[in-house]
């Protein structure tokens, strides 16, 4: 039988001022003036109408990405937190997330956002080295990503996370560990440590440059671990790491197959539904136009669609994004947030625990160590 899990909330914001070559998100270079108040406007009428699915329930987390939300103006998003507010419960400690890029910011606008009700930052770095930064196509120096951070502190941020990529064109072991001693010396207590990856509909995949080989990234990567653990980070997914206590409640929600409503161009969302006497339990995804002015226009046309997970569907979700996090999960997570019984899974998860890949301890299910470095052969075996 399905319970409710925690519910957050994504708001996507699609501008940027230059799309990166190796970006596969939802981001539309800004071409001229942004319809900024419009799109406010909407995103508080998708807001409207996808909480009405969840009414009642708190809202334990919220999430403001890109594209460069940090484009829109302190009022803009202080007008969207209020509608929110206004129609929803939000949790007494509702951690709320704004993306911003170095490029884009101002010391103002930090304070801004802060007075705005916005309680934790995430700030692309993505390197220290300005040659990889023009690499990347990134609009901001290594300079202004310090000028950043001073910013988020100077404006009260005290959680804030910092992104930084690895195994960039050309880049040496040292180099990347360079940029990864530099973040830890800024002392955030959220770091975001992960490798570039080629995907496709990107320059990058059209004209893919010289990468790091194999064994040079996983030399990278076991320093790297040893040096963020050293350092007092603990390694909670893939590549999110953070100080004691302060794991992203976003990420972590996402990771336990948690619900949380999408709205914004292109934005996805995942709730359930528990029976009211209409028809059985059931989840549904929700998706919304990707091109900004389909997504304008959609929502005035009541333009919504939803997509019922299949109960395979289900479990394989679920193993997809509880695998990633290193607390794995328990068999009455699993049937609580899919519906099902625990049997439909359990002889595979045995075969996997005698293969090593797997690990029960104190009840929960998690990848090894074995796992986690072979993560993607371990999650094929779902598939």
């Amino acid at each position: 039988m399905l319970e409710l899990p925690p519910l957050s909330l994504y708001i996507h914001i699609p501008w940027c001022v230059k799309k990166c070559p190796y970006c596969d998100f939802n981001s539309h270079e800004v071409q001229s003036s942004l319809p900024e108040a419009d799109y406010v406007e909407t995103l508080c009428q998708d807001f409207d109408r996808d909480y009405a699915f969840c009414e009642g329930r708190s809202i334990q987390s919220i999430f403001i990405g890109g594209g460069t939300p940090s484009l829109f103006a302190a009022k803009s998003f202080e007008k969207l937190l209020l509608h929110i507010q206004a129609g929803a419960t939000l949790s007494s400690e509702c951690e709320i997330t704004l993306e911003a890029n170095p490029g884009t910011a101002e010391a103002e606008k930090f304070s801004g956002y802060r007075a705005a009700g916005i309680n934790r930052l995430s700030i692309g770095i993505q390197s220290f080295n300005d040659l990889q930064l023009q690499n990347l196509g990134r609009i901001h120096s290594a300079n202004e990503s310090k000028r950043a951070i001073d910013y988020a502190r100077r404006a009260g941020f005290e959680n804030f996370n910092l992104d930084l990529m690895h195994g960039l064109p050309g880049q040496k072991e040292a180099d990347a560990l360079d940029d990864l001693k530099s973040v830890i010396d800024f002392e955030p207590i959220h770091i975001s440590w992960y490798q570039l990856t080629i995907e496709p509909n990107t320059v990058f995949y059209a004209r893919p440059p010289t990468l790091p080989s194999e064994d040079v990234l996983n030399t990278l990567e076991e320093a790297g671990l040893t040096l963020l653990q050293d350092s007092g980070y603990q390694r909670y997914e893939v590549s999110a790491f953070a100080k004691q206590g302060c794991h992203s409640r976003h990420n972590l929600n996402y990771w336990e197959f948690g619900d949380y409503i999408g709205i914004g161009a292109g934005a996805h969302g995942k709730i359930t539904l528990l029976e009211t006497g209409n028809g059985p339990d059931t989840i549904v995804r929700t998706l919304k136009h990707r091109q900004p002015n389909h997504y304008l226009r959609s929502c005035i046309n009541h333009d919504l669609k939803h997509i019922e997970i299949s109960e395979d569907d289900r479990a394989l979700e679920f193993l997809l994004n509880a695998l990633r996090s290193r607390h794995g999960f328990t068999e009455s997570m699993f049937q609580a947030r899919t519906g099902l019984s625990f049997s439909v899974i359990g002889k595979k998860v045995e075969y996997l625990i005698v293969r090593r890949l797997l690990q029960k301890q104190e009840g929960r299910i998690s990848a090894s160590d074995k796992g986690y470095r072979l993560l993607n052969n371990l999650l094929q075996e779902f598939l």
